[in-house]
């Protein structure tokens, strides 16, 4: 399977883009106009060549910083092509190291909020949403990988793909076993480890099902510095003896 950037990959290969001094100020320079910014402005701005300015402005469009279009026609220009301008993608850059999750975790208990049931309390509420949100994200991958029959090994495989990519940092401690050596709630788990860990546990087993990796369990496996779920080649079940 390939492996694609983590989110926390991409954001250190944006930020890294910025290193250089005269493309960090016109990135700048394209965020402070409020408005979209010509090669030309962001020459004059910078003090360098139009040439110039327009290979770092598309260097930052490359690294997801900014994003280019043509300007709208207007009448004041009757003859060839708009030109092209910039302006701030939108999004924001987040970088932790280690990794952190903390607007996944915000977002869940928010859902538990606005759906809590009368029967509920406002923990059972943060378990389901937290499976529910597992088994959508697992029942996606299964979608898109139609990876058939899942056994104990290739679940675990499929499994530590989405698990870096949400920072969990997965290490196979043995064969059969899959460490997660970062926590992504920190340090919330260790505010409240009852709430935050059972989420977690509830996600990464709801995860399992919507995978339908039924050879794969998550148990709660708590160990200082790293995260309390640990994946696995589920265990056979006893028959039932007979009465």
């Amino acid at each position: 399977m390939s492996r694609e950037a983590s989110p926390a990959d991409a954001a250190l290969d944006s930020l890294g883009v910025l290193g250089e001094g005269t493309r960090r100020q016109i990135f700048a320079f394209v965020r402070r106009a409020r408005r979209p910014v010509t090669r030309e402005e962001a020459a004059a701005d910078a003090g360098i060549s139009r040439k110039l300015a327009a290979f770092h402005l598309d260097k930052l469009v490359d690294a997801g910083l900014l994003r280019a279009r043509y300007a709208s026609p207007t009448g004041l220009r009757k003859v060839g092509r708009q030109p092209k301008v910039y302006e701030p993608a939108g999004g924001a850059i987040q970088v932790s190291i280690p990794d952190r999750r903390h607007e996944l975790l915000a977002g869940l208990l928010l859902q538990a909020v606005l759906t809590e049931g009368d029967n509920e309390t406002a923990a059972t509420a943060a378990m389901r949403t937290a499976g529910q949100h597992g088994r959508e994200l697992g029942g996606q991958d299964r979608a898109r990988l139609r990876p058939g029959r899942l056994g104990a090994e290739r679940g675990l495989t499929l499994c530590e793909h989405m698990l870096d990519q949400h920072g969990f940092e997965p290490a196979r401690e043995a064969p059969d076993r899959l460490r997660l050596r970062n926590c992504p709630f920190h340090p919330l788990a260790a505010r409240a480890p009852d709430l935050v860990c059972g989420m977690n546990h509830a996600f990464l087993a709801g995860y399992l099902q919507g995978l339908q990796a039924t050879a794969v369990q998550a148990i709660l496996a708590p160990r200082s510095g790293e995260c309390c779920v640990q994946l696995q080649h589920a265990q056979p079940q006893d028959p039932p003896k007979a009465g």
